[in-house]
């Protein structure tokens, strides 16, 4: 285990246990005064049935040896959903992730073509580090992006003005793309692109900062999205992503509306500007 493995599992662990409260892990507090709301590290010991002495080591990323029986207990104990048990195994095992290769992204011609054929839904693709790989004319336009440009989605979220007025909630939408960026870098802690966008944006976004130090894990495969688009106005959209069988890394994102509601003549709207 490396040592910026170390660090990401202790970081990880350490989120989610200053995150759950006593009454919602069902741990008697007697009416004491705590200096902070989450559990402490005794606390989630003895919910995980182990030494506080292990449980610190692993939390602080010393333990190299950690059974499957064990990390399902301190999954248990921090009551982690499947995205988070997945990252946890990832950030435990790391000799066991499948890497995938780190060149260039290519989408194929017929994922494009695929995207171009779809007219009542904005369509778009995105890769393993959040860059836009293609789309179709109604997704550019919903997002605002020239066709022809190819920009990083996670860069243009958190350093760009637009994504702020063009998502409603703008603090669920930037937490979803640290999510992604999260489980990507689990996936592949060695990509040198994943690591410097991470450090650029670490940098140049206070906001980043913060959404990051609270370890956001989530697959994020399907949402409810509000929008406030310059040309046609308040839109609610339904978001499913699905990952490409073939290309995993790679994910395809459809966006659309419910069928004869405003959002739908609003977003039909906008697909006859984007085709002008």
């Amino acid at each position: 285990m490396t040592e910026h493995r170390n660090t990401e599992l202790a970081g990880f662990l350490r989120s989610r246990r200053e995150a759950l409260t006593p009454a919602v892990a069902g741990v008697e507090t007697y009416g004491e005064q705590r200096r902070v709301p989450g559990l402490r590290r005794e606390e989630v010991a003895r919910l995980a049935g182990m030494s506080v002495n292990y449980y610190t080591r692993i939390e602080q990323g010393e333990s190299h040896q950690i059974s499957d029986a064990v990390l399902d207990s301190i999954a248990n104990a921090l009551r982690l959903d499947e995205d988070e048990r997945l990252h946890l195994l990832r950030l435990a095992w790391p000799a066991q992730v499948v890497r995938r290769e780190l060149g260039p992204e290519r989408l194929r011609d017929t994922v494009q073509l695929l995207a171009e054929s779809m007219t009542e839904q904005a369509v778009v693709v995105v890769g393993r580090r959040t860059d836009l790989l293609g789309g179709n004319p109604l997704g550019f336009a919903l997002l605002g992006i020239e066709r022809d440009q190819r920009p990083n989605l996670a860069r243009r979220m958190f350093l760009d003005p637009a994504p702020r007025e063009l998502f409603v909630d703008w603090e669920l939408e930037a937490t979803y793309v640290a999510s992604y960026l999260r489980m990507a870098s689990g996936d592949q802690p060695d990509d040198p692109a994943l690591n410097e966008l991470v450090g650029e944006l670490s940098i140049k976004s206070p906001d980043f900062v913060r959404i990051w130090s609270a370890h956001p894990v989530a697959e994020c495969t399907h949402s409810v999205q509000e929008y406030e688009h310059p040309l046609v106005g308040r839109m609610t959209l339904n978001t499913e992503s699905f990952h490409l069988p073939d290309a995993p890394s790679q994910r395809i994102v459809f966006v659309g509306a419910t069928p004869g509601s405003d959002s739908a003549e609003r977003l039909r709207l906008l697909g006859s500007l984007a085709s002008s």
